[in-house]
């Protein structure tokens, strides 16, 4: 079966063709010819020693768009002696599966050779669909190469993830899409005979820069400013500003629900957390001109004033709930600036995790401990009869005492859940509580018949 995917059987390298995108022309043909992914193509690496060593065995690619996947599996079609066949699992069904496995079946039966089978969006497949392919990958006779913009842990069953290694493709940085735009330069030249063609260097700069690590988008705005630029005097000269006018605006990529909505939301918070305010903002920028609500934000900066923040800044919570209520009635555009104020004000806050150990502490000993019985002095009177249960005997009103406190048993010793630290409004109330032990303690020691006086 002919892989439609790499219009190619498959065996040898794509012949150069006018007529085919540059994107195309300039595929890799070698790992030598790959830019990029040193971290698991370089000298001696795992991956680079297995396909070499003609010894694959089924992995998944798994990295952002224009990264090099379908171009590594491009390289191991070339290198490999054995079949290799291709799915896009976005125009492929259950008659295709059924197809390649078919064609594997038989050239192993023939030739006792295994098939490679690349399975491009392989987070596409459904989960029966992907089920299909774990018997041959068990018995053998297919070896699958899935590659996918979303995290396998998340989009590939766990029966077919298990049987491969997974390899992450890095975006590529901006001087290796400069490299890759220059060498795409001698074969765009061929489209243009008897025309010279420069790239200046900020223009080459500008397209690195905007394709935000994506070759594919890179190479495809050099061939717009190429296709759409007149030569003069022979010489089809591509300026910053035609780079400019060829790729327009960055694409983020970013999808919503995946690992880069979820990976952006765990940086704003971590920033917020390392008191970095302006970390706190780019990330927050970055998830607005995505497309996130303003309700997402403020919920993690609400989550942010408790968790990070708590008592060392009581305000935090209020400022950032007031933002979410603001930027709720508000809306975007303006609903950034109520977001970033709280965002920076949680960022800067003087910060404490004492509450949220608190509280989970207290959750574990309910859960996993026995129950503490409520003494009968805290127990509820509102009802008749509660006297007669002797329901609240015993229990003295603070406020009828000094300072609004009276030594009391509640049931739970001080300290065992909460521990304010010394940072911010949590050092006055450290300085409290520890003043209210001291009289804990004194009253422990007083006789029996001592009670603390009423004001």
């Amino acid at each position: 079966m002919t892989p439609d995917l790499f219009d190619d059987s498959g065996s040898k390298p794509l012949q150069a063709r006018q007529e085919a995108p540059l994107a195309r022309r300039v595929a890799p043909h070698s790992l030598d010819e790959i830019i990029g992914q040193e971290h698991i193509i370089g000298p001696g690496k795992l991956l680079r020693r297995a396909i070499e060593a003609d010894r694959i065995t089924s992995l998944i690619l798994y990295g952002p768009p224009g990264c090099g996947k379908t171009a590594l599996a491009r390289v191991i079609a070339i290198s490999t002696k054995a079949g290799f066949e291709a799915l896009n699992a976005v125009l492929s069904g259950v008659a295709d599966i059924r197809a390649v496995i078919k064609s594997a079946d038989e050239r192993y039966v023939i030739n006792k050779k295994q098939t490679i089978v690349f399975v491009d969006e392989i987070h596409r497949f459904n989960r029966s669909q992907q089920d299909a392919l774990l018997p041959h990958v068990e018995n053998g006779r297919i070896i699958m190469i899935g590659a996918t913009t979303e995290n396998p842990y998340f989009s590939v069953v766990a029966p077919l993830l298990s049987r491969s290694q997974v390899f992450e493709l890095k975006p590529l940085e901006e001087h290796q899409l400069r490299d890759l735009l220059y060498r795409a330069l001698s074969h765009a030249r061929r489209g243009f005979p008897g025309v010279e063609v420069r790239l200046d260097e900020d223009a080459a700069d500008h397209i690195a820069r905007y394709a935000e690590g994506d070759a594919r988008r890179a190479i495809n705005a050099l061939e717009i400013a190429m296709l759409t630029t007149t030569a003069e005097e022979g010489i089809l000269h591509i300026t910053r500003e035609i780079a400019a006018e060829s790729i327009q605006q960055k694409i983020l990529h970013y999808d919503g629900s995946g690992d880069t909505h979820y990976d952006a939301a765990s940086a704003f918070i971590k920033s917020m957390r390392g008191s970095n305010p302006d970390a706190a903002l780019y990330w927050m920028a970055r998830m607005i001109e995505a497309g996130e609500t303003p309700r997402f934000i403020a919920r993690r900066i609400c989550i942010a004033a408790s968790e990070e923040v708590g008592n060392a800044d009581p305000m935090a919570l209020v400022v950032a709930n007031a933002a979410f209520q603001a930027a709720e009635f508000v809306g975007f555009p303006e609903a950034r600036i109520m977001l970033a104020q709280a965002a920076i004000h949680v960022a800067c806050a003087p910060k404490s995790n004492a509450s949220y150990h608190a509280i989970d502490k207290a959750l574990s000993d309910v859960r996993e401990k026995k129950s503490v019985s409520v003494p009968d002095h805290l127990k509820d009177t509102s009802y008749p009869g509660a006297k007669a249960l002797h329901r609240g005997e015993g229990y003295r009103y603070a406020h009828d005492f000094e300072d609004g406190y009276v030594p009391q048993e509640y049931g739970v010793p001080r300290g065992a859940y909460y521990t304010p630290t010394d940072r911010g409004h949590e050092q006055e109330i450290m300085k409290r509580l520890e003043s209210l032990a001291r009289r804990d303690e004194e009253s422990r020691q007083l006789p029996e018949d001592g009670e603390t006086s009423p004001a």
